[in-house]
């Protein structure tokens, strides 16, 4: 999953949601999104009750998924997200801009838009989604 980029400022690195990701989005014809991707292999909650739960569970719980919901736009080779709802709160009334990097019949790719710059690393996020069978 390296990428392009400008060598003069360091390597291009993809960032690895897990070594296992799953997840599902969905794109309605009405324009909403709704999105969700866990790291593979969780594991379960020591107890049934997720408030009730001992906090190390609750901890990595959080820690190994994000989901959301909202409304997109597309605009060119970009598609924007526009977070209306969300596990992470900071993300809540946020744009997530997504470069779409391949488009087949069954396939898309998507590339985090805003390359982080970790010391001279740029860094960035795809995913990789697959049209499920009916």
């Amino acid at each position: 999953m390296a990428g392009g980029g400008d060598p003069r400022l360091g390597e291009v690195h993809a960032i690895l949601v897990s070594q296992n990701p799953t997840g599902l989005i969905t794109y309605t014809a009405d324009g909403q999104v709704m999105n969700i991707i866990t790291n593979g292999g969780r594991r379960p909650l020591s107890v049934s009750d997720n408030v009730g739960a001992p906090a190390e569970g609750r901890v990595e719980a959080f820690a190994t998924v994000v989901a959301y919901a909202g409304s997109y736009t597309l605009n060119g080779n970009k598609v924007i997200h526009h977070v209306e709802v969300c596990s992470i709160p900071n993300a809540v009334n946020t744009d997530q801009v997504r470069l779409i990097t391949n488009l087949k019949r069954n396939s898309l790719t998507l590339r985090t838009f805003t390359m982080v710059s970790v010391g001279r690393q740029i860094t960035y996020r795809e995913f990789v989604w697959e049209r499920i069978s009916k």
